[in-house]
């Protein structure tokens, strides 16, 4: 059995990974909670692509990517098979979109929040292990099976507590808690994962295929940082429910203001005197007023 390390460059590894889940964590959640108040199902659909791909792309997949800077095998090197890594990548992202479209869809119940936590746990799961199988390494891989089945269940706990609050954290306080509770329970699901894994030496070496990780790197840390852009200036540039508030009260006193003036209806004339006085209609003298003679 060939000797592994975990933490090749020490704590900044699982740090940056840590830090990447809960950034990641966090704009996913605020996605989330527009996806509560959006008005149409092409909003939903913009601000669940957003939450999936945050929660997804960065809380889940860039963090797996992170800490596995850190992994090493001694007498090896280790290359990345560049098609199942973008698979890796497609397959988080979709079963994360996927379990908030199974909970974000009508009246949030148990059996929706199981089922959702259910599919996108196993899609994590799945993109860790396929992740795991993009590497490239003088080596053969070997899992301890019940270390895998624990990791599994970690991360579906981790996707239905996920999924939970994503449904229901709304202020800012409670968000970034959640974050917080979210980044533990990602890197826990991956580093259980990895403590499962076992490196066997081949009976014959050959060349390594595949991209090393500074060909990664970039393109991956290039992806991360215009992508949280990104969610940052769609999150700034979408009205809020005041700016809505707001812009309809101003679209309400602009259309007062443009309406025509309402001419009033004369009085109610209970006694017919209009109809009999002829005072002030035309060809009708005005009474003279006669001078008395005070003698």
């Amino acid at each position: 059995m060939m000797e592994i390390n975990h933490f090749e460059y020490g704590w900044i590894t699982p740090a940056l990974s840590y830090a990447l889940s809960v950034l990641g964590s966090a704009l996913g959640l605020v996605c989330a909670g527009r996806i509560r108040a959006a008005r149409s199902a092409g909003q939903r659909a913009w601000w669940g692509l957003l939450a999936a791909w945050a929660l997804g792309g960065t809380a889940i997949w860039a963090m797996h990517f992170m800490a596995m800077l850190g992994f090493a095998v001694a007498g090896s090197r280790i290359r990345y098979d560049v098609p199942l890594t973008a698979a890796s990548t497609a397959i988080a992202v979709v079963s994360v979109g996927i379990g908030l479209a199974i909970v974000g869809t009508g009246r949030l119940s148990a059996g929706r929040l199981l089922a959702g936590g259910l599919f996108t746990g196993a899609g994590v799961a799945a993109m860790h292990y396929t992740g795991m199988a993009a590497m490239r390494l003088d080596g053969v891989l070997g899992y301890d099976r019940t270390r895998v089945a624990l990791s599994v269940l970690v991360a579906v706990v981790a996707a239905t507590v996920a999924l939970w609050l994503a449904m229901t954290v709304r202020r800012g306080l409670a968000i970034a808690a959640s974050a917080l509770v979210m980044g533990i329970a990602v890197n826990g699901m991956h580093f259980t994962g990895m403590s499962a894994l076992s490196v066997h030496p081949h009976e014959r070496s050959g060349d390594l295929t595949g991209a090393e990780v500074s060909g990664l790197l970039v393109p991956i840390v290039l992806a991360v940082v215009f992508g949280v852009v990104g969610l940052v200036y769609a999150l700034l540039a979408a009205p809020t429910e005041d700016d809505r508030a707001g812009a309809a009260y101003l679209d309400a006193r602009w259309a007062a203001e443009a309406s025509p003036a309402v001419t009033p209806e004369p009085a109610p004339d209970p006694v017919g005197l209009r109809g009999r006085s002829t005072l002030g209609q035309p060809g009708t003298p005005f009474p003279s007023r006669r001078r008395t003679d005070p003698r």
